[in-house]
């Protein structure tokens, strides 16, 4: 059996015009492949959303290591202003151009190839679970969850969980995410009365009550971060009135923050304190105040030890880099594996995920499926 080419394997991937929930033929290449391999193979399907799961080995008391990652991408945007076909795949100056090249078929393209090469050279004592989901860049309700839930069903599960996400953020080798920050985003709508604006006293401004509300909320500081976490961070996204009009007081506006917070708050407790400036202004400025929390992930931390260690330990035999521990950056699935299993996160470098032209180096590629490989030497040694 020839060595499967991660490069090949990525640009067939990268062909196929993935945006979530469209699958494009992208799982069923790795079907494929995985089930030719030796592979069980199953869908894993739920709503419009397609989910692969594969199991190479007996289930059972068997350590079993786990790969996670997603083939559904992001939207192209302005077709126009790639320089290259977003979803040609096309390789210049050992570059590969393509939506997905990054975030993250070659991640998926990488881990596939690393383990049908394994348990066809050196067939481990144990077994190694793939789970790919096509619903992770959109809502993700219906994609790694869904996986998980089949898992449950059918008694399978994984000792420990690789997801394969872009991680470094300029070399490669450089990062291991060993944790996220936990997300959530608050939705703000204030009632006041409209009125002329030349009779302020006539009215009662919605504007001004979200303004001052705005204000308590990005001006109060969250934590000082904690011994893995940075400090938590709210921004103010968007304020909305849809006033067109320069002499009329709206009756009513919107705004929306995004909260990325560490082990310091759950998504509850900053709820609650969301409630309360609410309340303190609802009652300050006789408005009326709706308020809409959405909780997209808690936050995580597998702590540093024999996974973290053996990750690590692979990625600088193969680039010679010695990684960092970090919780930067935004949601992944780990946030539902890590009730799993342990979990970590380690890919390729992530500066062109989700633009024009995005890309990925194919020796980076290579890299990736021998640090991959080596990982799965060390697990079953």
């Amino acid at each position: 059996m020839q060595p499967i080419d991660p490069v090949d394997l990525t640009a067939r991937l990268v062909r196929c015009p993935s945006v979530t929930p469209d699958d494009a033929g992208a799982l069923d290449i790795l079907y494929d492949l995985l089930s030719d391999a030796g592979f069980d193979c199953a869908w894993a399907d739920r709503g419009d959303i397609r989910n692969l799961f594969a199991r190479w080995g007996t289930k059972g008391n068997m350590r079993c290591f786990g790969f996670n990652g997603h083939t559904d991408v992001v939207p192209v945007g302005d077709e126009a202003a790639w320089t290259m076909p977003p979803f040609g795949a096309e390789v210049k100056d050992g570059i590969m151009y393509g939506r997905g090249t990054t975030d993250m078929k070659s991640g998926v393209a990488a881990f596939a190839a690393a383990a049908v090469d394994f348990v066809h050279n050196s067939p481990p004592d144990g077994s190694i679970v793939i789970a790919i989901t096509g619903d992770e860049e959109a809502d993700a309700i219906d994609g790694t969850t869904a996986l998980l839930d089949y898992m449950s069903r059918h008694n399978e599960r994984m000792d420990v969980c690789l997801v394969g996400e872009p991680t470094c953020p300029e070399r490669m080798g450089e990062m291991i995410k060993i944790g996220r920050r936990g997300s959530m985003t608050v939705k703000f709508r204030v009632v006041g009365k409209q009125g002329h604006s030349a009779y302020p006293h006539r009215a009662n401004n919605p504007l001004t009550a979200m303004v001052k509300l705005l204000n308590r909320l990005a001006s109060h500081e969250l934590d000082q971060g904690t011994d893995h976490f940075d400090a938590s961070t709210l921004a103010i996204v968007t304020i909305d009135t849809g006033n067109k009009a320069s002499n009329v007081i709206p009756a009513e506006c919107s705004a929306t923050v995004n909260i990325r917070f560490n082990d310091t708050h759950s998504g509850q407790s900053l709820t609650l304190w969301l409630e309360t400036e609410t309340d303190a202004i609802r009652a300050a400025f006789g408005v009326e105040i709706a308020m809409d929390a959405t909780i997209s992930g808690e936050s995580f931390i597998t702590p540093p030890g024999e996974l973290s260690t053996m990750v690590s330990s692979a990625v600088k035999a193969v680039t010679g880099v010695t990684p960092q521990l970090s919780t930067t950056g935004g949601t992944s699935d780990a946030r539902f594996i890590k009730a799993h299993c342990p979990v970590v996160e380690f890919g390729l470098v992530g500066q062109s995920m989700h633009q024009v032209d995005e890309h990925v180096s194919v020796e980076h590629i290579r890299q990736l499926k021998q640090i991959y490989a080596r990982i799965l030497t060390d697990y079953f040694a």
